[in-house]
């Protein structure tokens, strides 16, 4: 492969990389991610449940764990998947414009967007920093309403249309530009290859 001046390799890749996480992210989210998965990742507490996520009875035969662990469960799950097709989309990308990113800040970016991402959908990472920086009037004022099965209309402070999952989409895509510049850095730095 002809080698880029150094300046224009670094924003090439970085330019594809950034792409790559930024665009990624809304398809895993919501096509990846399975609906189970989605509901069940901000449980917490210290209630037993089944894996399917049903309330444990004292006579119960069957596995239990406590919410929290079902909601840890849940983000891991997700995270998993998230992360399998980003590296799977990245390697693709670069690959078949002919460029290889080494396999140590692959998995750098790799991890930066996953640690992160479990913490933010996790949901008290994102509270946290939503009442920091005052958004938290935006979160209840931006709520949707819902139809249970019955047809009785509840409140939801997340999910697709509410100001918590814009803040949410809006911290990954943040993140992506420091994942997309690490893994650019440690692809590009001398010696790397």
């Amino acid at each position: 492969m002809p080698r880029l001046p150094l300046v224009t390799e670094r924003l090439a890749l970085f330019a594809t990389l950034l792409a790559t996480f930024g665009e990624l992210h809304p398809a895993c989210d919501h096509w990846v991610q399975g609906s189970k998965t989605a509901s069940r990742k901000r449980m917490y507490g210290e209630d037993l449940v089944h894996a399917d996520g049903t309330p444990a009875t004292e006579d119960s035969t069957r596995p239990t764990m406590t919410t929290s662990t079902l909601g840890r469960r849940a983000v891991a799950c997700h995270v998993a998947s998230y992360t399998a097709v980003q590296l799977a989309a990245t390697i693709g990308i670069t690959r078949a414009f002919g460029y290889r990113v080494t396999p140590a800040a692959l998995l750098a970016g790799a991890a930066i967007n996953a640690g992160t991402h479990a913490a933010i959908d996790r949901g008290a990472l994102l509270l946290w920093l939503a009442k920091k920086t005052g958004k938290t009037g935006y979160i209840e004022h931006c709520q949707t309403v819902r139809m249970d099965d019955d047809g009785t209309p509840t409140c939801e402070i997340n999910g697709p249309g509410t100001a918590w999952m814009e803040l949410d989409a809006a911290l990954h895509r943040a993140i992506g530009i420091g994942a997309a510049a690490v893994t650019t850095w440690l692809t590009t730095r001398p010696g790397a290859r």
